[in-house]
C-alpha cells in the first residue's frame, strides 16, 4: 500500500479520517500492517500490499485471526484485546 493512501482512506463502517496506521512490513510500499479506526475500534489489515476494508459481514473471523495472531507482537495491545470485529481474546 502506498502511503499516500492515508490521505484518503477512511473508516468504512463510520467514516472516521484519518485512521490510525501501523506498519509491521516495509518495502517500497507497505506490505504488511494494520489500519485502526480510533472512533469505533475496528482494525483492517494490510495483506501482500493492499489494504482490506471490508465490512463486518464480508470479512473472514478465521483468516483474520491467524493474521493476526502471526503479526500479534507488533500489533497495539488495544487491538489484540478489544478490536472489532474480532480480537484474540474472543478467539480463546
Amino acid at each position: 500500500m502506498k502511503r499516500r493512501l492515508m490521505d484518503i482512506l477512511a473508516c468504512p463502517i463510520d467514516k472516521h479520517y484519518p485512521l490510525d496506521l501501523h506498519v509491521f512490513q516495509e518495502k517500497e510500499e507497505i506490505v504488511e500492517g494494520l489500519l485502526v479506526c480510533s472512533e469505533c475500534g475496528r482494525w483492517y489489515p494490510i495483506m501482500d500490499e493492499i489494504p482490506q476494508l471490508l465490512p463486518d459481514d464480508l470479512r473472514e473471523q478465521r483468516d483474520e485471526l491467524s493474521w493476526l495472531s502471526k503479526w500479534k507482537d507488533n500489533a497495539p495491545p488495544q487491538v489484540l484485546r478489544e478490536g472489532k470485529p474480532f480480537n484474540l481474546q474472543l478467539s480463546r
